[in-house]
């Protein structure tokens, strides 16, 4: 049977953070789906969906077991759609902790098949997240080292 985990996020954009989750926890399931949440209680983004999709596929191509897609509604509905029986959830702070663990007990309740996996971000990626990036960019700040190549050329086409 093939393991098929889905780690879901906004990505707006996807940071090096994210990237370390994705790397690691390709290698914990035969089939990684990294997918786009469409949040409707959320304002667009800075980023289109699609454009979200196109820098997580550039910036994921060195892996072979990756899809990118993007979904809206429940995620375990969402999980059982795709036949995955794992959730990624990445891990920066203990405050982290508190509502990730909300989140996979109201899954669990829903969906007695689907598993939460938790991944704790590297320290060197623990204070980051897309908004801080956002921001740096905005105020045209050193944020090269904290994002894909591919993902910077992108944001600094945004702020110029």
């Amino acid at each position: 049977m093939v393991k098929i985990g889905i780690y879901p996020g906004s990505f707006d954009p996807v940071t090096n953070g994210h990237m370390d989750i994705i790397e690691r926890s390709s290698k914990l399931v035969d089939k990684l789906i990294v997918s786009v949440l469409i949040n409707p209680k959320k304002n667009a983004g800075l980023f289109s969906v699609d454009e979200r999709m196109d820098m997580l596929r550039e910036s994921t191509s060195h892996l072979s077991n990756i899809e990118i897609d993007s979904f809206s509604g429940l995620l375990v509905d969402y999980a059982k759609y795709k036949e995955a029986s794992i959730i990624v959830r990445g891990l920066r702070a203990v405050m982290d902790l508190d509502h990730e663990m909300q989140m996979a007990q109201i899954n669990k309740n829903l969906s007695a098949d689907v598993e939460t996996v938790f991944l704790v971000t590297r320290a060197k990626y623990s204070f980051l997240s897309s908004s801080a990036v956002k921001e740096l960019a905005l105020f045209h700040g050193d944020f090269d080292d904290l994002v894909p190549q591919y993902v910077r050329d992108k944001l600094k086409s945004k702020f110029q």
